[in-house]
């Protein structure tokens, strides 16, 4: 901005001392960096808000528009760094004017497309490279060594999902697990991936693996069980996969990675097979106990609970511990839940109770 708006905008300031890093470019230019995150953006939050108000108001006196942010300082500083962008221009009328959006962002949008396509030319430089030494002269798969290895990769191909992960999940889950889903499924989630795993039964027979499955579901995973999941697999965006090879005789455990190929197809179509055979999980939070039926009520909260639990294939014992309640006192509830449905057996309960869309 020019002299008549100084007493308006931090003299000197960049949006880098305001929490957010500039990096400068091979040119001198400048470019917001989030929170020292490698993955650069053309506008952070706080900056978003500044350029959709710029967006609405202008043409619009500096202090006028600073006036409307809670930190104004916070505001001029970026005013700043977008005029030295030539985001905006202070106009012969004294007032703020902004560059068309398509137009701003174009200069930035170039470089980082250009910047994608050399990378991934490094890429597929580096890849060719690693499949001539060690990857068994294939180019569709990669085998990845030992437990922290899988992990590392395992975390990154989550990260970089776009659309949807698939799974399959047979466990078993270490007892020092926490039983929260991991960070990066969370945020997965949260930017709009779809998940779905299928979970073997055994994987519900351990507390540890009841309250990881259970979080997942809480935190927008659509989980469903099935006996006898054959593989540890992940899927993503079905361009991607990997596999998990457990060593014999130990913990330890290798992994392979699958790209675009009839493997990777077929891995898809086990993933598809074992959906449409498991039985969904909707809830397996932790219930109040057991209470008399009422039919006009059901299915409650606590009937889903039990029947998400049965439909597991969870014992009796196993499934009165998840509820806090008495074995007999299981046994009780099924049988008057087999009652009210007409069903003679656990399995006819557990088809009536799909059919009414109970679970």
């Amino acid at each position: 901005m020019d002299e008549a708006h100084d007493d308006v905008v931090v003299s000197g300031v960049t949006p880098g001392d305001a929490g957010t890093h500039v990096v400068a470019g091979d040119d001198g230019s400048t470019e917001p960096l989030v929170a020292g995150h490698p993955a650069r953006a053309p506008l952070p939050p706080e900056a978003a808000l500044v350029y959709a108000r710029l967006l609405e108001r202008a043409p619009v006196d500096a202090k006028v528009l600073l006036g409307s942010f809670d930190d104004p300082a916070d505001a001029a500083r970026w005013l700043r760094h977008f005029e030295e962008l030539g985001h905006v221009r202070c106009g012969a009328d004294g007032r703020l004017h902004v560059a068309p959006p398509r137009t701003a962002l174009a200069g930035w949008v170039t470089p980082r497309e250009l910047e994608v396509d050399a990378a991934r030319r490094t890429f597929d430089s580096v890849a060719a490279l690693y499949a001539e030494h060690h990857a068994a002269r294939t180019g569709f798969v990669e085998l990845v060594e030992g437990r922290e290895a899988t992990r590392k990769v395992f975390y990154t191909l989550l990260a970089s999902a776009r659309d949807e992960v698939r799974g399959l999940d047979r466990g078993p889950y270490p007892e020092d697990v926490d039983g929260e889903p991991p960070e990066v499924e969370v945020a997965g989630l949260d930017r709009g991936v779809r998940y779905s795993v299928v979970y073997d039964t055994g994987v519900l027979q351990t507390r540890v693996g009841m309250l990881s499955v259970g979080s997942s579901i809480a935190a927008g995973e659509s989980a469903r069980v099935f006996p006898g999941v054959p593989v540890r697999m992940m899927l993503c965006d079905r361009d991607r996969g990997i596999v998990a090879l457990p060593r014999r005789g130990g913990d330890e455990f290798d992994a392979l990675v699958v790209y675009p190929s009839t493997l990777l197809d077929a891995l898809s179509d086990l993933f598809e097979m074992f959906w449409r055979l498991g039985v969904p999980l909707q809830d397996l939070g932790t219930g109040d106990g057991l209470h008399g039926l009422d039919a006009t009520h059901e299915p409650t909260r606590e009937t889903q609970h039990l029947l998400a639990l049965l439909t597991a294939g969870l014992a009796d014992e196993v499934v009165a511990r998840e509820l806090g309640i008495s074995e007999r006192t299981v046994q009780r509830r099924i049988r008057r839940l087999q009652d009210l449905l007409g069903a003679n057996t656990r399995f006819q309960l557990g088809v009536q109770a799909a059919r009414r869309d109970w679970l």
